[in-house]
């Protein structure tokens, strides 16, 4: 089961944000990664369109807010610790998950030091993620449910409070139906159509699906 439902995710294409730190030229770049490989990819892309930076550093978390299950990270030739992790924690902290960034550094001739790399590659990432736009990724359950006739108008008049859509209906001795609702939404759904029958109801999740 996903850790939540619902969260915030980048809205599609890649966003940037640039800015000149004691003479070294930053440009940090994000993108929406709901996996490992579309991070590699997106990583490998904007390393293609700037072959000629000193360093491109990155950072991923493939999963919803806080995630620590699909992670990766790179200093890119900066001292160890100064670039790759600074991002990640950024990442792992931020609201928003399936979130990949680059930060590419055109070194301009005047060294940081350790803790200014830190403070500089940390802060790239935080100002990306202000300017972000995002959209909401649900995370959906498929519920059949089986009820009598003489319910389906009440029930049908339900679903939209719960977020619920019918995907399929099947007619018989009984009335079937699957639907598609949030995850959260399920167990309400279920204790109002208990309610609603007086218990003549039969419902059951019968698989999870995706939604991106």
């Amino acid at each position: 089961m996903p850790m939540t439902s619902r969260y915030p995710i980048p809205a599609p294409d890649w966003h940037r944000t640039e800015e000149i730190l004691k003479k070294s030229r930053f440009i940090a770049t994000v993108a929406h990664a709901p996996t490992t490989e579309e991070a590699r990819a997106f990583i490998e892309s904007v390393r293609a369109e700037f072959p000629d930076a000193t360093h491109n550093c990155w950072a991923f978390q493939a999963g919803p807010p806080g995630s620590t299950a699909r992670v990766g990270m790179s200093d890119d030739g900066e001292p160890h610790g100064t670039a790759g992790r600074p991002m990640l924690n950024v990442l792992l902290h931020a609201p928003v998950g399936e979130v990949a960034c680059v930060v590419t550094r055109y070194f301009g001739g005047i060294k940081l030091g350790t803790g200014g790399l830190v403070r500089a590659y940390a802060g790239m990432v935080k100002a990306a993620l202000e300017i972000l736009p995002l959209r909401e990724r649900i995370v959906p359950v498929m519920l059949e449910v089986v009820l009598d006739y003489n319910a389906i108008t009440l029930f049908k008049r339900m679903l939209p409070d719960f977020e619920a859509v019918v995907t399929e209906e099947e007619f018989g001795a009984d009335a079937r139906f699957v639907l598609r609702l949030p995850q959260e939404r399920v167990s309400p759904l279920c204790a109002a159509l208990e309610e609603m029958t007086g218990g003549a109801v039969l419902a059951e999740v019968r698989n999870m699906d995706s939604d991106g």
